[in-house]
């Protein structure tokens, strides 16, 4: 396919802006910006630089090499053609059923090692592919997802960091996450959602879905914003290393996070879509004014002038826009007591529970008063259980809390009172913000 026609069906494909992709274009001209557009040979050069990447398991040439292919596979593994676009043909299993033949991919869907081999067949024949000619498949490890994601994305994806960067300087950052939509992969034209990301802090702020805004995951009470992305100093300077390595002007970055080896690149990419303006609430284009013509020599001075021109003090910010508090995992409550008095207790803020729960001897030395109601099937680290609910009145960061609460047995526990997400809709979560409850004392 001829270069100009490729671009012309790439910007339909992901509906770019023409004044952004023209004035990208000519930053990103001749060989070296193809380079990106073979996974393999991009993956070499940068092991070769020692920048991290996932690891190789098998790679299928050929009809040759897949009829003597022994498919023995792992568990868990990625599936992707060698040249495509936009996630196209790329399949994330990530377990296997015991003693068979059946792998699981994201949503718990089954698959036979029949309906593996039909894929990387498809590959092969270049279905993927951009220029619809025969393609590489190749099957790579599965980056294992870290914990401060799991609320977040759906079963089985691996949620990434797309990060722009131009002439060593990361301008422009966005958490992707994979949806049921996008079947567990991280594209958001395929229904993924993207969160931009203060570059000064890491912290997101704005997420769009199918270029609609949303403040919530879909169908739950998970705030998107005030998210704190881990390693977020390493991973501006895997993206600015990536790009001096591949020496293309104008890079996109996608990075993951492993919870054993940290940041990994995925991919690079050479003519990245611009829907992360979008979730950025910012002009692309102002922002690669700003640093045209400045002579960075290193990738550290490049991260450092990002975090100056394009962060900012995102915590006040964000409370002033979404009108909610930030706070941290460990907090302090305070419950009122009779004549004007209250007691605090350690509490920790936990999204993965629905309800909040406390102790259930310090309810009864606080003679809280219990509903007729019971709690059915209550699921928690322990198993299924059946709790008692009492009503509670407690103070959170200055609000205000009235609410059911569950009984439980929290003696041996660090923790006197577990904040679930059904009391959480007035906050924003920072998962590093630091903090030391106190301890609850005479009870």
């Amino acid at each position: 396919m001829e270069i100009t026609a490729f671009y012309q069906n790439y910007r339909k494909i992901l509906g770019l802006n023409a004044r952004n992709l023209d004035y990208i274009l000519k930053k990103n001209q001749g060989r070296r910006a193809s380079l990106v557009d073979n996974k393999l040979k991009t993956k070499r050069i940068l092991k070769r630089a020692s920048i991290p990447v996932p690891e190789n398991y098998f790679i299928i040439k050929n009809k040759r090499s897949f009829a003597s292919f022994s498919w023995e596979l792992p568990k868990s593994f990625v599936l992707k053609p060698n040249r495509s676009l936009g996630g196209q043909g790329v399949l994330i299993v990530y377990g296997k059923k015991k003693n068979s033949s059946i792998w699981i991919k994201a949503g718990q869907r089954l698959i036979s090692i029949d309906e593996i081999k039909h894929h990387v067949f498809n590959i092969l024949e270049g279905n993927f592919s951009y220029e619809a000619t025969s393609d590489i498949a190749f099957f790579e490890e599965r980056i294992k997802l870290h914990p401060t994601f799991k609320p977040y994305t759906f079963k089985g994806g691996i949620p990434d960091v797309r990060v722009l960067v131009y002439d060593k300087v990361p301008i422009m950052a966005e958490l992707r996450l994979p949806t049921r939509a996008s079947e567990g992969r991280s594209n958001l034209h395929l229904g993924g959602i993207g969160v931009g990301i203060d570059m000064k802090t890491g912290v997101t702020t704005t997420a769009i879905q199918n270029n609609h805004f949303l403040d919530t995951i879909p169908k739950t009470r998970l705030v998107l914003s005030g998210i704190k992305i881990p390693f977020w100093k390493k991973i501006l300077e895997i993206a600015s290393s990536t790009q001096e390595t591949l020496k293309i002007n104008f890079l996109g970055i996608d990075i993951a996070i492993d919870r054993e080896k940290g940041p990994m690149v995925l991919e690079a990419n050479a003519h990245p879509g611009i829907a992360i303006q979008l979730a950025n609430q910012a002009p692309l284009r102002e922002r690669l004014q700003r640093i045209e013509g400045l002579k960075i020599h290193s990738p550290m001075r490049a991260i450092r002038l990002a975090q100056e021109l394009f962060g900012g003090e995102i915590e006040e910010e964000l409370e002033e826009i979404s009108g909610r508090k930030v706070i941290g995992i460990f907090e302090v409550v305070k419950i009122p007591l009779a004549q004007g008095k209250s007691i605090e207790l350690a509490a920790k803020i936990d999204t993965g529970a629905y309800r909040t729960s406390i102790d259930k001897e310090i309810a009864k030395k606080l003679k809280i008063k219990r509903t007729k109601r019971r709690v059915k099937k209550f699921i928690s680290s322990l198993g299924a259980e059946e709790r008692e609910l009492v009503e509670l009145e407690f103070n959170l960061a200055g609000q205000n809390i009235k609410t059911q609460v569950s009984l439980a047995d929290r003696l041996l526990l660090k923790h006197d009172i577990i904040i679930g997400r059904r009391d959480l809709k007035e906050f924003l979560i920072d998962p590093l913000r630091k903090r030391t409850p106190t301890i609850s004392k005479g009870i």
